[in-house]
């Protein structure tokens, strides 16, 4: 069975519509919704699928395109969308991206033809003040207007038609109708002037309109011409993040000889040198040398991080002055850029819930268009000055030509895509369109200690023992069990004991139980090592140490007891500290309005001096990932719009529970898939900077919809004449379809003004 071409799923039959076939290709659905475009038969498509990529070349036509205005259509190749005949983009944007065909296509035939319109409109609007017969002008606009609507505008014919013939109507369907209306009715008057009846006739003939139609296609030209070149901008942001990627790296090979490779060529292992002024090739770790990086174009932050043996590096960072040599972790799609890439990419061609609305009313009002265009004519026909139905036909075509929904479709796709575009440059990573527009509501902001306020890479301050136990035991024994752990917790104890050179022990059984801690065999003795939770859970009981750990807890350490064989054995404390970021931050996110709370599984006496230290007013310790995301639960039931702040697997329910979910770039992947933004840097200066994007796109969104409601609700019914009884004005055709083509092009235009946002340290909009 055929495979779709984007999710690998199977094409299911039962969801291909009647209308699967047009253009000249096939149409399937796959059982997840998919729409894929076979440019052959689904046999051949699959024999090229089978085909590795490095052995073909990649061209234009291997690229998926979508349209920006409904981005559920993708198909392989450049083409124009079935829904709102508009074209479609390449999905995702390549350096190597030739022009826009449709671009070209447009440009050359405004050009060729524009000499010939200008000719039939000379000839339409000053002809009787030349001294050429009224027949003889009238053969003479056929002849030159005929080029320019048959070859120039029949893109617009067959996006008209394909529009009927999909019951999907659109602005092609008015820009068809209208100039066919325009160009067939003038025609007939040349060919057949009888007819007619006398009501038609002025000045001795039957007046024609070819200077509309010939008029309307090359403004629609144009402005079909301007809106690409707008909207081709929106993908300069993917551009600009691909064009950070170096095109080599320096392996140096076993034998120790140093040489230069394409970047594809570097695998997961490979040794690589950074020399001063180069960027980093991939993601990895540096294993020798000292150096600092600027990774201001992947997070945001205009400080440059030290690095050295043992710290991670991002791909396409830039060094300083000091050379590294690492060690490749991650090649690939895998890199840190690369997610980045397609998470914008993703954001991009989502769909806002304001979209929603704006599609539903640009259906129904092109019906409502078609409507007012009919009653037009008639009115204008039966009750109108004389010539009655020569006003009528300028009239309805008016109302045609103006009434075009491009602007109402185009107002939020282009404001996400800039939007998205923009945050990403700002370290801001959102998922899709929904979470750009609900972040800006979020009044309560839950956050995480370990990673998200503390720096995430706690450091071993202590161990004591009890009973037979001496500290030294507590840590091998713990560091031993925590080998097999994902925490940073866990990694901090286990450096401490390679540091000191201590033998540890195999872990069997090892289990970790979330936000509690872990538990497994360590020399044939049952082990457990977490919080206090853990231990009751286990009828463990800590009394005996209690003191000690809220000693530690109020310096604000996290405390972890060991048990061996159900008895206390002793406790571990780890110190992390606290972002220099976090307090700025949240300062920030409370003058915006938000209510922090803190939620951890750490001890309540930590959680209490952490909150004590940033002035963070609610906290609650001790609590596992059931009861964040019962939290989180509780305060969306008392109507707050809750936003959750983590970077662990233990934060992962309340991420997804979350109106929306805030992943630290510097946790876990589970974590940061089933958020809904994900900060780079990992810095909550990143929130202030979202939300305030956040807020400007929905306003600018607005201003979009607002302006393309505003253009329809007054240009139809001028259109249609109604200031004629009062002002004698009647709006022609020509400037209809000037008015069209300006109205799409100024929304993408204010969509546009999105990346000129800007934020001050704080995180704030400036």
């Amino acid at each position: 069975m055929a495979k779709d071409l984007v999710c690998g799923m199977d094409v299911d039959p039962a969801r291909t519509p009647h209308h699967a076939r047009h253009d000249g290709a096939e149409y399937h659905f796959c059982s997840a919704g998919c729409r894929t475009k076979f440019i052959a038969s689904p046999a051949t498509y699959l024999a090229k699928q089978a085909t590795p990529a490095s052995s073909r070349p990649s061209t234009s036509s291997d690229a998926i395109y979508t349209c920006p205005m409904h981005p559920e259509i993708r198909q392989q190749g450049p083409g124009t969308c079935p829904i709102c005949g508009m074209a479609l983009e390449p999905e995702m944007p390549s350096l190597d991206d030739e022009e826009n065909p449709e671009l070209r296509d447009f440009g050359r035939r405004f050009w060729w033809t524009l000499p010939l319109t200008v000719v039939v409109f000379v000839l339409g609007m000053f002809g009787d003040r030349m001294p050429i017969p009224a027949d003889t002008r009238s053969w003479i606009e056929l002849a030159f207007a005929t080029p320019v609507v048959l070859w120039a505008g029949w893109p617009f014919f067959e996006r008209c038609v394909q529009s009927i013939r999909n019951l999907s109507p659109n602005m092609w369907t008015l820009i068809g109708i209208g100039v066919a209306a325009a160009f067939g009715y003038s025609t007939v008057a040349v060919l057949a002037p009888g007819v007619f009846p006398p009501s038609f006739q002025a000045h001795g003939r039957v007046a024609v309109y070819f200077e509309a139609a010939a008029v309307i296609v090359s403004l629609t030209l144009l402005g079909q011409l301007l809106e690409l070149r707008a909207r081709s901008k929106t993908s300069a942001a993917i551009k600009a993040l691909l064009g950070l990627a170096p095109r080599t790296a320096r392996r140096i090979r076993a034998d120790g000889v140093e040489e230069d490779i394409p970047l594809e060529h570097v695998h997961v292992g490979d040794t690589l040198r950074v020399r001063p002024g180069e960027k980093v090739p991939v993601d990895g770790v540096a294993i020798e040398g000292r150096s600092s990086i600027d990774e201001s174009m992947l997070t945001g932050e205009p400080m440059p991080v030290t690095k050295s043996p043992g710290d991670r590096v991002i791909g396409a960072t830039i060094n300083g002055t000091g050379s590294l040599l690492m060690r490749a972790e991650k090649v690939g799609s895998d890199t840190v850029l690369a997610q980045i890439v397609q998470l914008v990419a993703q954001a991009q061609r989502s769909r806002a819930p304001m979209q929603r609305m704006a599609d539903k009313v640009a259906f129904w009002f092109v019906l409502a268009v078609l409507g007012v265009a009919v009653a037009t004519f008639f009115a204008w026909g039966v009750f109108g000055p004389s010539p009655s139905w020569t006003y009528a036909v300028l009239n309805a075509i008016s109302v045609l030509i103006i009434a075009c929904p491009c602007a109402l479709g185009l107002a939020t796709p282009m404001s996400i895509m800039v939007a998205t575009g923009r945050a990403a440059g700002s370290g801001v990573l959102f998922r899709d369109a929904e979470a750009i527009e609900h972040l800006r509501r979020i009044d309560t902001l839950i956050v995480d200690k370990t990673g998200t306020l503390t720096e995430g890479r706690p450091a071993y301050q202590e161990a004591i023992g009890f009973g037979e136990c001496t500290p030294d035991d507590v840590l091998r024994v713990a560091a031993s069990l925590d080998q097999g752990s994902e925490h940073p917790l866990a990694a901090a104890i286990v450096d401490e004991a390679r540091r000191r050179n201590v033998t540890l022990a195999r872990a069997d059984d090892f289990e970790s139980v979330t936000g509690l801690g872990v538990r497994g065999r360590i020399e044939g003795r049952d082990v457990l090592l977490g919080n206090t939770r853990l231990m009751e859970g286990a009828n463990v009981s800590i009394d005996t140490m209690r003191e000690q750990a809220e000693r530690f807890r109020s310096e604000g350490a996290s405390v972890m007891f060991l048990a061996i064989d159900g008895r206390l054995a002793g406790l571990i404390a780890v110190s992390d500290p606290i972002k220099a970021s976090a307090a700025p931050a949240l300062e920030a996110l409370r003058r915006a309005g938000m209510h922090v709370i803190m939620a951890t599984g750490d001890g309540a006496t930590t959680a209490q001096a952490v909150a004590r230290k940033l002035g963070i007013d609610e906290f609650h310790g001790e609590v596992s990932p059931a009861d964040k995301a019962a939290l989180v639960q509780r305060l969306k039931r008392q109507g707050r719009r809750v936003a959750m702040a983590g970077d662990g697997i233990n934060d992962a329910p309340a991420l997804a529970a979350a109106d929306v979910g805030i992943a630290m770039g510097t946790g876990t992947d589970v974590a940061m898939s089933s958020a809904q933004v994900t900060l780079v840097k990992g810095d909550l200066r990143g929130i202030v900077r979202a939300r305030a994007l956040s807020e400007a796109t929905v306003r600018n969104m607005k201003q979009n919809l607002g302006f393309a409601f505003a253009y329809n609700a007054i240009g139809v019914p001028v259109a249609a004449g109604v200031l004629y009884p009062a002002f004698h004005v009647l709006l022609s055709p020509m400037l209809a379809a000037l008015a069209m083509s300006l109205s799409s092009v100024s929304v993408v235009t204010n969509a546009l003004r999105l990346n000129r946002v800007s934020f001050d340290e704080t995180g704030d909009a400036s």
